[in-house]
């Protein structure tokens, strides 16, 4: 008898695969979009006019090679890496933490990051078969740095990520508690990975610590400066080090569509400067706004995005969403978020009507 697709699935497919759920994305036709930090603002049309040129020129019959080399030295000097330090590239950074993922499966070999965080730390280290460790934050989002170490000295894991900012809290966490973390996993032989997504729009980075610590990745997207439709993350360390982790990448995985992107965003890098600058200050006069309503709390945030609790965020998400905005409620991810939207900084215009849909739907 011929096995159902039920039964050849149950049979073919890991059990855990079957357990989990798809990363998910909101439909968001016919709503402004403000559930995935993107930046809104479309390049001005003369701008336009150049990239479609310069893509047109691509040559695609051919596999990336000189271009995607030309990128890498120009991001490395982008970046300011420190001496002694490269860089890889990745087809965002999701493709980067699976690589990492990869190149550290070793028997026994565990993830460990701060809760909530980024849904693809757990992810990726569950689908390549490595255990994965949560260690919640406090209530108002701060590392908790006994509970940290603690679990590296239990867990001894192989990666530790730290958001810097995190995502979705948006905050940055505190620098002393992050030193001493990354000693604690330096004596255990393990890697901290600093996923530095929202640079463009926080107070501090982390890139310098390449040059002390031989253990410490920085990785970072072109998403949120402005290419999130180009899909282009880098990696960053040691040298001796990404020249190991570059063995798990895969040949050509970034288009030559891709890298004459982002080459063609650096020549414009004053053009997404000014962009990001606007975001900052429409996320500083959201923040004043948003602390106005009675009921809300903001928290502080150093990205391009603010999480706000709310009376009731299902009421609240369902009613924005009614009036023609599209937010993300992340009251499900984590306890810690219980009743909380996450907001993306928008344009002006698309900022005000976030706000009158919020308040409207309070």
């Amino acid at each position: 008898m011929k096995p159902t697709l039920s039964e050849r699935l149950q049979h073919t497919l890991r059990q855990d695969v079957q357990s989990m759920h798809a990363y998910a994305i909101q439909d968001s036709r016919g709503l402004i979009k403000l559930d995935a930090m993107e930046n809104p603002f479309a390049l001005p049309p003369e701008l336009q006019q150049e990239l479609g040129q310069r893509l047109g020129r691509v040559a695609i019959n051919r596999y990336p090679g000189p271009r995607n080399a030309e990128l890498i030295e120009r991001l490395r000097a982008f970046a300011e890496l420190p001496a002694g330090c490269r860089l890889i590239l990745g087809n965002g950074s999701d493709e980067l933490i699976d690589i990492l993922s990869v190149a550290c499966n070793r028997p026994g070999a565990s993830v460990l990051a701060p809760l909530p965080g980024f849904v693809m730390y757990e992810m990726s280290a569950r689908l390549r078969g490595m255990g994965f460790v949560g260690v919640p934050l406090s209530a108002d989002f701060a590392l908790d740095e006994a509970a940290m170490l603690a679990a590296i000295a239990q867990h001894r894991p192989a990666l530790t990520y730290i958001a810097y900012p995190n995502n979705p809290s948006a905050n940055l966490f505190d620098d002393a508690v992050i030193d001493r973390i990354v000693a604690a996993v330096g004596e255990q032989r393990g890697l901290v990975v600093f996923d530095e997504a929202y640079q463009p729009f926080s107070s501090r980075t982390r890139m310098a610590s390449l040059a002390r610590h031989e253990h410490v990745l920085v990785l970072r997207t072109l998403s949120k400066f402005g290419l999130a439709g180009v899909r282009l993350g880098y990696l960053c360390g040691a040298a001796a080090l990404i020249a190991e982790i570059d063995k798990a990448r895969p040949p050509y995985n970034v288009s030559v569509l891709n890298a004459e992107a982002a080459l063609f965003a650096l020549d414009h890098a004053d053009e997404y400067a000014r962009q990001a600058a606007l975001l900052r200050q429409e996320r500083e006069r959201l923040q004043a706004r948003l602390r106005e309503l009675p009921g809300v709390r903001p928290f502080p945030s150093e990205a391009n995005m603010i999480l706000v609790r709310v009376p009731d965020s299902a009421r609240a998400f369902a009613g924005m969403k009614a009036r023609g905005v599209l937010v993300k409620n992340v009251a499900a991810l984590h306890p810690l978020l219980a009743d909380c939207l996450r907001l993306t900084v928008g344009t002006p215009e698309e900022n005000k009507a976030m706000f009158d849909a919020l308040k409207a739907s309070l």
